[in-house]
Parts: structure tokens; sequence; C-alpha cells
């Protein structure tokens, strides 16, 4: 509130009064400092629309992470990131800051059959986790592996193929529950002396299948180093989609199976700009602006169309944060305003990961992390604010921020549920405001949720809401602008502690 010209201005006055009439003091006091004026105005629907379809164009295939797709499409945000004026933010004065992105993935030379049945791998049958297996053993169907079906099947060196069966009780997701029994279920027959285990789908498994079975083609993904990319060799796991089980019930068949695991390096890359404050103190702080300019690129056609092309996510974003820089450069902030697009998040928010542990700036300097994730869809009036609710909360002063922000400009309805620890999709821990927080800087996400269309090639620019994504731009910009003039940063939580 009082930059350094204000405080000279008041000891100056102060020396005068000594010589001056008490009356006279009262007609001494300095003007009031008018807030500085924002640049809302310069967030333009007509800009947001045509940036978001142009990203989201099958030109650039989905924007794979650590494919060319990605690197073409940030080429593409680069340069319309020096459209805009900011500044590059990047390494080695240019907008981009490269990371080697690493992959396990099994080779196209694995091999797996059941009885008569050759199966092409992560095609007709998901291998759960990519490993070194040569495995050649008698199949053993046991219904759903209830210990009463287990009991009556000597499984040691056999291959054991269940149908995936339950439900969740504890109130997390489907999904996540069945990938977990997936990796549960599948340890504790294998301790018993399983060589293999093969899932089959019931009605509810068959649903996840369809839509996420593409997922284990990829492989594994990460940094150089992490645990999930040890090459194991060990016994594999299969799944099966719920046609399979009418010939995988049959006795008398043997299981092949010859899995080889290859390792890949690939570049991925953030793309990273900022505008320079104005205050000749708090220019030397930030207010980061995030979002993630990769989706899932190209996989097996659905209706048609193999181009998961990401609109809503992520291109709502990326439209977002360049309508911001143009708000930035048309009238700067006492703070730096710096802009940080994620390489790969939708391979483990990877880009985030590198960028909080390797900042372009003092990691001490980023006041607040204000996080884009899709942004256009969904009821009209209505969003979500993650980071808003405890344990998710690190900064009740940063949220207070962004409630008085909606309140001054698009006045959504928020839903508080999707931010509960209790929530079944546990989304708070999805986005690239995570490795932030982690951190202990202050940190939001805006997010307008799930919906239908999540992950799939019907994720157009055509769906979107643009109108309403417009407003919550406006409204994240709101937010930083206010963060991003005031004299104290945003307080951090005491004993903030997520629950995982």
């Amino acid at each position: 509130m009082t930059p350094f010209f204000r405080t000279t201005a008041g000891w100056l006055l102060a020396g005068l009064t000594l010589a001056a009439p008490l009356a006279a003091t009262a007609q001494k006091k300095p003007a009031a400092r008018k807030p500085a004026t924002n640049a809302e105005s310069a967030i333009r629907q007509a800009d947001i629309k045509r940036d978001l379809f142009a990203l989201a164009d099958d030109h650039f295939r989905g924007r794979e992470g650590g494919t060319l797709d990605e690197l073409k499409a940030s080429a593409w945000l680069a340069d319309r990131i020096r459209e805009t004026g900011m500044l590059p933010a990047g390494d080695d004065g240019t907008y981009f800051q490269f990371f080697q992105l690493q992959r396990t993935r099994l080779t196209k030379s694995s091999t797996l059959s059941m009885g008569t049945h050759q199966l092409r791998v992560n095609h007709d049958a998901a291998i759960v986790t990519p490993v070194n297996a040569a495995v050649n053993a008698p199949l053993v169907y046991v219904g759903t592996a209830t210990p009463e079906e287990l009991a009556k099947v000597d499984i040691k060196g056999k291959a054991v193929a269940l149908q995936i069966s339950g439900a969740p009780t504890d109130g997390v997701s489907y999904r996540r529950y069945l990938f977990g029994k997936l990796r549960t279920q599948a340890a504790d027959l294998l301790k018993a002396g399983a060589v293999a285990i093969v899932f089959v789908s019931d009605a509810k498994a068959e649903a996840v299948y369809d839509h996420w079975g593409h997922i284990f083609e990829r492989g594994n993904y990460g940094l150089p180093g992490d645990a999930n990319l040890r090459v194991l060799s060990q016994a594999p796991t299969v799944w099966l989609p719920a046609s399979a089980l009418s010939w995988v019930q049959q006795a008398g068949q043997q299981f092949v199976a010859d899995l080889k695991v290859e390792t890949f390096a690939y570049p991925s890359v953030n793309i990273v700009a900022k505008m320079p404050g104005t205050d000749a103190q708090l220019k030397s702080e930030y207010v980061l602006f995030s979002t993630h300019q990769d989706h899932d690129g190209t996989r097996a056609p659905v209706a048609g169309d193999s181009i998961y092309n990401g609109a809503d996510d992520n291109a709502t974003g990326c439209a977002a944060l360049l309508a911001i820089m143009r708000a930035f450069k048309q009238q700067p902030a006492r703070r730096s305003a710096l802009f940080v697009y994620h390489g790969a998040e939708e391979r483990g928010l990877i880009g985030s990961r590198y960028y909080s542990a390797h900042p372009t700036v003092p990691e001490k300097s980023i006041v607040a992390v204000l996080n884009a994730e899709m942004m256009g869809r969904n009821a009209a009036d209505s969003a979500a604010l993650l980071g808003s609710t405890p344990p998710h909360r690190n900064s009740s002063d940063l949220v207070n921020t962004a409630l008085a922000a909606n309140q001054q400009g698009p006045k959504f309805k928020l839903d508080t549920e999707w931010d509960k620890a209790t929530h079944p999709e546990g989304w708070y821990f999805r986005s690239d405001h995570l490795p932030y927080a982690r951190l202990g800087v202050p940190a939001i996400m805006y997010t307008s949720l799930l919906h239908v269309d999540y992950h799939t090639p019907r994720d157009e620019a055509s769906r979107i809401d643009y109108t309403k994504l417009t407003k919550m731009t406006q409204w994240m910009y709101l937010t930083g602008w206010a963060v991003a003039n005031r004299t104290a940063p945003p307080a951090r939580e005491p004993g903030f502690k997520l629950e995982r």
C-alpha cells in the first residue's frame, strides 16, 4: 500500500508540520493513492475464440506431450506470446525451457496368446504395467476370486484369470477404485503363487476399459529417476474386455507371453514469459499464471475421429493466458506477471514438476500461482475454485482475493464439492498448481470441471461456451491484478498439509 515515494512524502510532510500551527496540520495530509486502473477491457471474447480454434485444430494433432505435435503447438504459442509484447522468461533469453521426458513401454515385438487366441499387446489386451516377462503356463479361471473359489483351485505356477467385480465403499470414484483393484488383487494372487494375472471386465469395468484402455499403450512417463519408470522383470497383469469372458473360462488353455520393455527420452517444453512490474521494489516478485498446452494426441478412433484435440482440456487455459497477457501489456501492475505454459501435463504434471523444481525466477519471488484448467464447459453460471477448501487451502488470503474478484466480475455460483478431500475424483491433485502448492506457494485453480467429452475426440472447439470462458478469464485476471498491485504478498496458511 505504501510505495517508496509515498513514504518519502510522508516524512517531508511530518517535518513541515513541526513549524506549522496545529490547525494547519490537518490540511497537509497527503492525497490518497488512487488504485491502478485495470485493463479488463483488453480481454475480448473474439480473441479468445480465435486463439482456441487455432490451437484445438486438427493441424496440431492433439498436442501429445513429448511429440513433435506438442513442440509445434508450443512454437505457435510462443509466436502468439511474442505478439502480445510479453518478454521471454525461459532459458537463455528465449520463451522456452526444455526438459527431458522419459518413457517406458512394451516393444511392438512383444507377444501374448491364450489358447488359440493371438492377442495384440495393448490393442486386444491391455498390459497394466510395462514389464519384462516370459511366461508359459496353464490358464485357470477362478470366477471373481472369492476365498471359496480360490480354495478349489491350485493357482501356484498358473496364469490366473478372473472377472472384475465389486464397487467402492469409501467414496472414491469407480475408476480410481478399479485401477487400485487391478494393482492390489493382482499383488495378492501373485503372492499366492500365480505367475500371471488376467482380469476380464464386467459391465461396469467395461465402460472404463472402453474410455481409458488406450492409455496403457503409451506406457509410463516421468522425469528421469522417477520410481514408476523402473523396468522390472516380473509377472504380467493383463486386462481384457468383457467380450473375452466366453473363451477365457474354457479349460485346458495355455497362457504364453513374451514381453519386453523399451525406454525412450523425448524433449518436452515449458513456455515462459513475463510482464515486468512498475514498482521499483515489487517488480522483483511474481504472480504466476499457469496452464498446460498438451493433450492426448492421436488414439484409436471414436466415431471415426482419432484426434483428441483437447479444446477444453486445455486450449481454454492457453487462450485465457494469452488474453490476460494482452491486459497486462495494456496496463502493467506493480508486481511482475509471470506466465508459464507447462508441457506434458497429461503425462503426470511433468512440466510443472520440472518448472517448480527449476524455476527461471527465484522460487521465493513467486507470491501466488493462478492455474487455468478446463474453463469452458458445463452450466453457464457455475464454476469452481480449487484450493479454496481445507485441507487444500494454503492461503485464505489468496482465496478471499479470488472470491472478491468473482463478486467484482462474473459472480459465478461456486461449486465447493470438487475441492473436498472426500470427492471421488481427487480433482485437486490432477493439475499444474499442485507442485507449487507442495512447495508452500499460495496456489488456486480455476475450472468449470469435468464433462462427458473429457479425454475423448469430442472435446472440440465448437463445443466451448465462449461467453463463459471469457468470464472465467476475466475472473482469473482480476484476481491476479489485485495480487499484483497490493503491497503485501498473500499470506500463507499456517500448518498447511495436504491429505496425500
